[in-house]
Order: C-alpha cells, then sequence, then structure tokens
C-alpha cells in the first residue's frame, strides 16, 4: 500500500472521504457487473457444449449420407449435381447489448430454395445428403455466433475484473491508508496544539502569580 503525497488537512480528509465512499460504490457496482457476466458468460459456454454435440452429430450424419450418395450415384452425374450452386445464402449481422457488452446476432438469409437440380438422375441418397450439410452449415453459424458472443464475454470480464482488483487492492486501501496518515498527523497537532495552550496558559498563571504577589507585599507595606 501506499501513501498518496498530500497535505494534511481536514479539507483534504474531507475530500478523500468523498473519493473513499465514490470507489467503494463503484467497486460494488463492478463487483455486481463482474457476477452477471460470468453468470451469463457460463450460461453461454453450456450453450456452446449443447450446439457443438449437435454440429459432430450432423457433421457425421452428412458424411454418411454423401458416402452414401457416392456409392449408388455415378461420379458424373455427382459432380454435375454439385456444380451449380442451389442457392444463394447472405448473413445478416446484428449486436444486442448485455451488460454493456455488445454481442453478435447472425441472421442468415436464403434467397432461392430447393436442391438445384433435377432428380431423374439422381438418387434419394444424395439429397438427404445435401439437405445433411446444409443443417450442417446452420448450426456452424449458431455455433460462430454463441463462441463470439462468448469471447466478447470473456474479454469484458477480464477488463471488469482489472478494474476490481485495481479498486480493492490498490486504491482503496490506498485511500484508506492515507486517511489513517492524515488521522494521526491531525491528531499530533492537535496535541501538540494543545501542549502550547498548556505552556502558554501556565505561564500566564505564574505572570499573574507574580504580579499579585507584588501587590501584596506592596499592599502591606
Amino acid at each position: 500500500m501506499a501513501i498518496k503525497n498530500v497535505t494534511a488537512t481536514r479539507m483534504t480528509m474531507l475530500g478523500l472521504k468523498k473519493q473513499a465512499v465514490t470507489a467503494k460504490r463503484g467497486h460494488k457496482l463492478l463487483k455486481d457487473k463482474q457476477d452477471g457476466l460470468m453468470q451469463e458468460f457460463m450460461q453461454i459456454i453450456r450453450k456452446c457444449r449443447e450446439v457443438r454435440v449437435l454440429v459432430e452429430e450432423a457433421v457425421i450424419t452428412a458424411n454418411t449420407a454423401f458416402l452414401e450418395a457416392q456409392a449408388i450415384v455415378p461420379k458424373s452425374v455427382l459432380e454435375n449435381a454439385l456444380s451449380v450452386p442451389a442457392q444463394k445464402l447472405s448473413l445478416e449481422v446484428e449486436t444486442k447489448n448485455v451488460m454493456s457488452v455488445r454481442i453478435p446476432v447472425f441472421k442468415l438469409h436464403t434467397e432461392k430454395s430447393g436442391l438445384g437440380y433435377g432428380f431423374f438422375q439422381t438418387r434419394a441418397e444424395l439429397d438427404l445428403a445435401i439437405k445433411a450439410f446444409i443443417k450442417v452449415f446452420e448450426l456452424l453459424i449458431q455455433l460462430a455466433e454463441i463462441e463470439k458472443s462468448a469471447e466478447n464475454l470473456a474479454v469484458e470480464i477480464e477488463k471488469t475484473r482489472r478494474r476490481v482488483n485495481a479498486l480493492e487492492h490498490r486504491l482503496i486501501p490506498d485511500i484508506e491508508d492515507t486517511l489513517r496518515f492524515i488521522s494521526m498527523k491531525l491528531g499530533e497537532t492537535e496535541r501538540s496544539a494543545i501542549v502550547q495552550v498548556m505552556a502558554i496558559k501556565a505561564m500566564i498563571e505564574r505572570n499573574e502569580a507574580v504580579a499579585q504577589h507584588k501587590k501584596n507585599q506592596k499592599n502591606a507595606a
């Protein structure tokens, strides 16, 4: 801890007391924010794990379906069916505010539906494989949104943690140490002033006693 370089006066003490109140209030608010962010972060992490499991399952399903389609549909037909994009996709990115943190919201828009090829030469296995990969893509977009949200929250949690630690372990203790130092200095000054006043009073009383004694002697003579 460190004592601030200040003048030990009552005005300084009053100002530091106000700073201490403000710092403690700010510390409580930041601590509450940190706790809220951690709760939100843990919820997102749990959701992220759930979506990851869904992605892994969807990828396995899609790969299996595509391998089955490859085994049945001739290679030339397969390449021809998949050579032209079936859909035009666009991704809209918005944000929402969660405890002063900008959280992304991804919206996937499909401008054309359908598979984009004829059904005469292909088999149902290919349709199933393509639909499975479409599901994988949608889940990946969802997972990307969740992971980006978790990343933004983690950054804000770290910033808030640093501020909480700075207030808790540096600023507030420094102010309290400085207040104790000023209180001690003011106490020493007051005691010194009292001693001086008592010494002056004693000297005045002695002078008055001497003067009264001389007056009494003069009257007696």
